[in-house]
């Protein structure tokens, strides 16, 4: 479930931040896109509950872009992201939650999926955070996407992982009560008992829930992590996202 975690270190949004441009529909949503129309490798990251003009964020889709990816970042949460008011109680952050539905988050991914491939793009991979990786890992249970990276997720359960038939990484922190550990010992468990899928489970030392987009750019050690979390993602892209 998702839990106070999801909400600390909250970003301040802006809505033009980052080297990409908006468009306003690409499969019904608005969207920040980045990097080259002319490649065939796309790449759709899902937000957290803070949405997606957060600045880190946004850096983070940049930087995959550099590496030849269309990276599309949708607003899937439509202009209602969380803010620290809404989110001061586990009632208050459920009834945010009851009213951005993972589930229609996924029915909502599905066109602008669609729309990539009438584009022309031949691959594709998801990655999300937090509440976007629940939708990431509905995406992966059928041939939606070609690879997947839950990262620091909410609400996914055993039950989603058995399901999975795409490659799958799961990049887990520390001190996580969405998340933790022992949660993503099982994931791994399944998905060894599931040798048809190619997977990756880590555990991130040190780390809280949210630490690859919610942290202080001035601390380096925190900088660090993220850094690392985020070349693990690009390096499972590079490997199926061809």
């Amino acid at each position: 479930m998702a839990t106070s975690q999801c909400c600390q270190n909250p970003p301040t949004l802006d809505p033009v931040c980052g080297k990409g441009h908006m468009v306003h529909d690409l499969g019904g949503l608005k969207t920040y896109i980045t990097g080259s129309p002319d490649s065939k490798l796309a790449i759709l990251l899902i937000s957290d509950i803070f949405g997606y003009e957060a600045p880190i964020f946004r850096n983070i889709a940049d930087k995959v872009a550099t590496s030849g990816f269309y990276v599309v970042v949708p607003d899937f949460l439509h202009g209602d992201p969380a803010t620290p008011e809404t989110m001061e109680t586990q009632t208050s952050i459920d009834e945010w939650i009851n009213k951005h539905k993972m589930e229609q988050g996924f029915e909502e991914a599905k066109p602008v999926i669609e729309a990539l491939k009438k584009k022309g793009f031949s691959a594709i991979g998801a990655a999300g955070y937090c509440w976007g990786a629940k939708v990431v890992v509905m995406l992966a249970k059928y041939d939606y996407i070609n690879a997947a990276v839950l990262i620091h997720p909410a609400c996914v359960i055993n039950d989603d992982i058995r399901d999975v038939k795409q490659p799958i990484s799961i990049l887990g922190a520390e001190i996580d009560r969405a998340c933790p550990p022992e949660m993503a010992k099982e994931f791994a468990e399944i998905l060894s008992s599931k040798p048809e899928v190619d997977s990756h489970v880590k555990i991130f030392p040190g780390t809280e829930h949210g630490w690859t987009i919610r942290y202080d750019v001035d601390d380096k050690t925190a900088v660090e992590k993220a850094d690392e979390a985020e070349k693990d993602m690009l390096d499972w892209f590079i490997k199926y996202v061809k």
